[in-house]
């Protein structure tokens, strides 16, 4: 009995030093960004603002016009994410259940595709964007970012897909379900954990993707929210006020897409489905 109160006093004590680890780059995001400069550049730090001023925001929203570019980074993460799981769950799907000769070398040409780093990419993606009058333009973004969801999207849900038991689905199409039926009234549903957490990995790699979207987009009413951000350090010059209060609201729509899908995050929905 002692030895399970120690287990547990152990356990909680772990978990509550993880949690301050974790939490603690949010926190000093925010009381930096409500700190005024001096306090911000005095050598030994404050773990509390002595002054507190929201300067930084007024700065960030009334004169950067940070609010535009969040609405920029929305518009193409969602569009992109949704848009990337429509097109890679089939496509998985196929390569998981339906047998076909080059199916492993589409498989491993996927994955390639997905490794390829994005410094060799972007001289073609942009040459092609340039030549079809997308430059400049969010759907440029639209059109250059699915070559980054989509392999990896894909790659992920083949193998949620073997994980599913061919039974369920074999099952279904005894009872008159044809090929297609079984696959979205069986093995979609039963994936779920496995698409909402591609589907929100593939939107955090829409958000704070930088590379394509500085390559693409130069004027200031396009610029998403990493450019908007890198725009705020000028040579060695930091706005630390703008730039961490900018992080700050960087980082909420995505902890709130991971709480919002939290309970769809649970793995063994399968289990039992299948007798013996």
């Amino acid at each position: 009995m002692k030895t399970t109160v120690k287990s547990k006093i152990v356990a909680y004590v772990v978990s509550a030093i993880l949690i301050v680890f974790c939490l603690f780059p949010i926190y000093w995001m925010l009381i930096t960004s409500l700190k005024t400069s001096t306090e911000i550049y005095k050598i030994v730090p404050t773990f509390w603002p002595k002054k507190l001023t929201f300067e930084g925001y007024y700065e960030l929203f009334a004169e950067k016009g940070f609010m535009k570019n969040v609405l920029n980074s929305l518009f193409v993460s969602l569009i992109v994410s949704f848009g990337s799981i429509a097109i890679s769950m089939p496509a998985a799907y196929a390569i998981a259940r339906i047998k076909f000769r080059g199916r492993k070398q589409v498989s491993k040409g996927i994955l390639i595709s997905y490794l390829m780093p994005r410094t060799v990419l972007f001289i073609p993606l942009y040459l092609l964007v340039t030549k079809i009058g997308l430059s400049n333009n969010l759907w440029g973004l639209v059109l250059v970012y699915p070559t980054i969801t989509i392999p990896y999207a894909t790659w992920m849900m083949i193998s949620y897909f073997k994980s599913i038991p061919y039974d369920l689905e074999e099952a279904a199409i005894i009872d008159g379900c044809s090929r297609v039926q079984a696959m979205w009234k069986i093995c979609f549903p039963l994936a779920r954990p496995g698409i909402v957490s591609t589907l929100i990995f593939s939107y955090t790699l829409c958000w704070s993707e930088y590379l394509y979207a500085l390559v693409i987009i130069n004027k200031a009413d396009f610029k998403t929210i990493p450019l908007a951000l890198a725009d705020m350090v000028v040579g060695d010059v930091y706005a630390w006020g703008p730039l961490m209060g900018g992080s700050l609201i960087a980082s909420i729509p995505v902890i709130i897409l991971y709480l919002l899908c939290n309970r769809n995050l649970v793995g063994g929905m399968t289990a039992g489905g299948v007798k013996g």
